[in-house]
């Protein structure tokens, strides 16, 4: 498989002193990732699945062991539109997103000798996005199986003002639920490179009835009086999505 693929988290640098003390906690990095999702043949689907176990595991495995890329993911279409498949990496840059995408690439096709494995005839198309973090609570490894990822189609002149209302607003009902246990980890994404949607909105947990019910919940705290106005902008600014529920089948770190 000669296309490779790719997500994840967001910090400000922090204007430091020449040097940090233990008391200095460093700045925390970006996070950016780089999504590819599939349109794919749904009656071979799985054996693409099987390829990729096979042949992309190994390498974007050992790419997050020696720090060519800080994670990377495979997602298979539970329910929702077209897209199939989702391989996503992560880096602390876009820059540093397109040269693990190179450097990976050569890899694979060392590893295959140039052979072509036939994942391309089942998944004969692709859209790419790169998203870069903004809030969230996921870090390494603590994403439940199931997930939900919401595509917001928003206004240019309102994605800060979302995002904003997103940290300062939802954050803390979003992060009660994870404390509580409803779900796993949740996130939001600002779009960089892609297509039509400007923002993901994300959550995770261990299965589809748990985060169903927790999104239901959540939606209800926020929308459920009708007065919430800094609902009632957001609104205004991110008008339309799309929802998609994915299976997360591996994802490593």
């Amino acid at each position: 498989m000669k296309k490779t693929i790719g997500i994840s988290i967001l910090a400000l640098a922090l204007t430091a002193p020449m040097s940090l003390t233990a008391a200095e906690p460093e700045a925390a990095k970006d996070s950016y990732v780089y999504s590819t999702y599939f349109y794919c043949n749904t009656s071979t689907q799985e054996k693409a699945d099987e390829l990729v176990v096979k042949n992309t595991y190994p390498i974007y495995d050992a790419a997050v062991a020696d720090g060519t890329i800080t994670g990377w993911g495979w997602m298979a279409h539970h329910t929702g539109g077209q897209w199939r498949r989702i391989q996503y990496h992560t880096s602390d840059s876009v820059a540093g997103l397109l040269a693990a995408q190179e450097t990976i690439s050569k890899r694979m096709d060392e590893a295959s000798g140039g052979a072509d494995d036939g994942f391309g005839a089942i998944c004969s198309a692709h859209d790419d996005y790169i998203w870069k973090s903004e809030s969230g609570s996921a870090t390494a490894g603590n994403r439940g199986k199931a997930s939900i990822s919401v595509y917001l189609v928003c206004k240019f002149s309102g994605e800060e003002r979302a995002d904003e209302i997103v940290a300062k607003e939802y954050a803390p009902i979003y992060d009660k639920a994870v404390a509580d246990g409803k779900i796993k980890s949740w996130g939001w994404l600002s779009h960089v490179i892609g297509g039509e949607y400007r923002r993901l909105s994300t959550m995770s947990a261990d299965n589809y009835v748990d985060l169903l019910a927790a999104r239901d919940e959540i939606l209800e705290t926020i929308y459920g009086d009708g007065k919430n106005e800094a609902a009632k902008e957001f609104e205004e600014i991110c008008t339309s999505h799309t929802d998609y529920l994915w299976d997360i089948d591996h994802q490593k770190p």
